[in-house]
């Protein structure tokens, strides 16, 4: 199956053709996303937080407390929902492709036997399209999914946070009911499936302190803490913001 598959020119072409169009989605959803924020008869300012996070590092807690301190909308694995109910696709099928290594054959040849999985590449240009068309509603924080590389950056906070194995595998197995080696595999998983993702589809390594504004040991400061320390950076940076001048 695997031969034939390299060298069967009809699926090779098919599959060329299924990406293109998935590619071009994404380019018309980013175009049309410029336009909108940068419009020049929009005066509300918008901005976004952004986190990144090694697995176990408490990124899902630390996002609600920021998100319940700023009275900000919070898009977690929620927004897996949100696209499937938005574009009408199988909300399970989204948790096999998010934030996961992306397999070409599978998900071409996949389509044409079982209709109800997605692609990784229209997941990502579908995920991407609402997450532009959400943004210039309303102030949110982004967990993961690349929301940080879709947004423009002068409106965006970003936001990594990391922890050592230690830590992050213990907070794994309790919160999963793992053993520990159980743990330490899930946590590789994520963290693979998480770079692998990024580096695909934004072409950034995800791990680049330097594509951050803050990067915050959450072992080291707790899931309080941390999500403090977030909103205090986020409230003075908006205060020492200085508004563009209307002509």
């Amino acid at each position: 199956m695997k031969e034939q598959t390299r060298e069967d020119p009809k699926i090779l072409a098919a599959a060329e053709r299924q990406m293109q169009a998935w590619a071009l989605n994404a380019e018309i959803a980013d175009r049309a996303v410029s336009r909108r924020f940068h419009a020049p008869h929009s005066r509300q300012q918008k901005c976004f937080l952004t986190i990144s996070r090694e697995a176990g590092a408490g990124g899902s807690e630390v996002a609600a407390i920021v998100g319940q301190r700023l009275s900000w909308e919070v898009l977690d694995k929620n927004l897996l929902d949100r696209v499937a109910e938005r574009f009408q696709v199988n909300r399970n099928m989204l948790d096999l492709v998010d934030e996961t290594p992306s397999n070409w054959i599978y998900d071409v040849l996949g389509t044409w036997m079982d209709s109800k999985i997605v692609p990784h590449e229209m997941y990502v240009s579908q995920l991407s399209r609402f997450i532009l068309a959400v943004a210039h509603q309303a102030n949110f924080v982004f967990v993961g999914r690349g929301a940080q590389f879709l947004l423009p950056r002068e409106k965006v906070a970003a936001v990594r946070l990391v922890a050592s194995e230690r830590f992050r595998i213990k907070r794994l197995m309790h919160g999963n009911n793992l053993t520990e080696n159980e743990a330490r595999r899930h946590m590789q998983e994520l963290d693979r499936g998480r770079r692998d993702f990024v580096q695909r589809y934004f072409h950034h390594d995800v791990t680049d302190p330097h594509l951050y504004d803050i990067v915050i040991n959450t072992e080291r400061f707790g899931i309080e803490g941390t999500a403090e320390q977030i909103v205090a950076a986020l409230c003075l940076v908006r205060s020492t913001t200085v508004e563009p001048k209307t002509p």
